[in-house]
């Protein structure tokens, strides 16, 4: 990588952001106060360590899939409690919604965190029948996308039901992170970046990809949302890249609120 580039500037998020600071306490509140209406099973496990569990929301009928979105946060920070609310657009479309937590580093390192989020999608999708569409944030973005590489986590018969990924500002390409002062806590080593980065792995064939992004994002993550559109683009895999105009990296999940956001209706729509 070169050294003349300011790695941690690069995925500084927060200071570019107005009021970025009080972004997590919004989006706990308004998750809770979607929790408290919603027909949802909390803490379903698929693991045997305490933040292996997912949260299932169910709509009112019998659903059309499965849906699942992870969250961000570096691998290092969040739990699912933060984004209850993201399932409302997906639920609106008739689908389940599982929303999954992970162990966070530095008691894992990126590749276990892959690994977890293989197992809960894997648990839930013993309980909910038919397609399966996948959806992260930041970090999310990227275990998202980990799931359909050929060197992913699912067996062929969960892999075969995943229809769709939405990589919301993901983070595809691991190797700058090993410069950034996070990777005290990430311990990426560089077998693991380059194992763990989707835009140096094979895709599974067949797969579909739509890399999702804030037009106003910074710099890198606009870079890693393209370099994927440009490195998966020539496989067997449909690959769109979509900039959300006037979206920042805090805001740009907001669309699967809404189920007629075009971000809801690319994830879950008809």
């Amino acid at each position: 990588m070169d050294d003349l580039i300011d790695w941690e500037d690069a995925f500084s998020n927060a200071a570019y952001i107005p009021q970025g600071m009080t972004y997590p306490d919004r989006w706990s509140a308004r998750a809770a106060e979607f929790r408290a209406q919603a027909k949802v099973r909390l803490d379903i496990p698929y693991g045997p360590t305490p933040r292996e569990c997912f949260d299932l929301f169910l709509p009112k009928a019998t659903p059309r899939g499965l849906a699942v979105f992870i969250h961000g946060g570096f691998w290092l920070d969040f739990d699912k409690s933060s984004w209850s609310d993201l399932a409302a657009g997906a639920l609106a479309h008739g689908w389940a919604v599982a929303l999954p937590q992970y162990t966070l580093a530095p008691a894992a390192r990126i590749s276990d965190i892959t690994r977890q989020f293989g197992a809960a999608v894997a648990a839930a999708a013993t309980r909910i029948d038919g397609p399966i569409r996948l959806a992260g944030h930041s970090a999310g973005g990227h275990l998202a996308t980990r799931m359909i590489c050929a060197n992913g986590p699912l067996s062929p018969d969960v892999a075969a039901r995943v229809e769709k990924v939405v990589s919301i500002s993901g983070v595809h390409d691991l190797r700058p992170l090993r410069h950034h002062s996070m990777n005290q806590q990430l311990q990426l080593s560089e077998a693991e970046a380059l194992a763990e980065s989707p835009v140096l792995q094979v895709p599974l064939p067949g797969s579909q990809l739509v890399a999702w992004v804030g037009s106003n994002e910074r710099p890198e993550f606009l870079r890693q949302s393209a370099l994927l559109r440009e490195a998966w683009g020539e496989r067997d895999v449909r690959t769109d890249l979509i900039a959300d105009p006037g979206r920042h990296h805090f805001d740009v999940i907001d669309g699967l609120k809404s189920p007629a956001h075009p971000l809801s209706l690319c994830f879950t729509g008809p």
